[in-house]
């Protein structure tokens, strides 16, 4: 069976980073997506259209097919006032904001210097050329709930 629209896949997959950094991995075939519900990003998904159980498969996604580019303008100073009063603030760190439509964005903060802190909206891959190194372990067709609900169940169903 062909990855298509519809389709439950399963990977295996390791992600690096342009310097040959290893991000993140999944080589237990316990990465599952629904094919073309927007789970995954689109450059990984597009490489992978057509792609049968059994393909291995290694893809470069430049940063417009996958977290976009940095966008300076998501990278701001706050008073420190705007985060809980017992946190101590460390570079790293992430909290959740709301965004200027009312949308909740997740945040990292960047510096802290005195009662200032400088907080970056962009996704950590941002601007990231990403490398992933992809086998095909599993092609099955969508159950009704798992397209109602955009995305794949486990074995033991969903618990939302």
């Amino acid at each position: 069976m062909e990855i298509a629209a519809r389709k439950v896949v399963t990977l295996n997959y390791t992600l690096k980073d342009s310097s040959g950094t290893v991000i993140d991995q999944s080589n237990d075939g316990s990465f599952a997506y629904l094919h073309g519900a927007n789970n995954i990003i689109p450059g990984l998904e597009n490489a992978l259209t057509g792609k049968s159980a059994g393909d291995a498969l290694n893809v470069s996604v430049e940063p417009s097919e996958g977290y976009g580019e940095r966008d300076p303008a998501k990278t701001q100073s706050v008073p420190r006032d705007m985060f809980p009063q017992d946190a101590e603030i460390e570079v790293g760190m992430q909290f959740h904001a709301q965004g200027p439509n009312g949308e909740t964005l997740v945040v990292t903060v960047t510096g802290v210097e005195g009662d200032s802190v400088t907080v970056d909206g962009n996704h950590p891959l941002a601007g990231e050329q990403l490398n992933f190194a992809v086998e095909v372990m599993e092609v099955r067709d969508a159950s009704q709930e798992e397209l109602d609900h955009g995305h794949v169940h486990g074995p033991g169903g969903h618990d939302h």
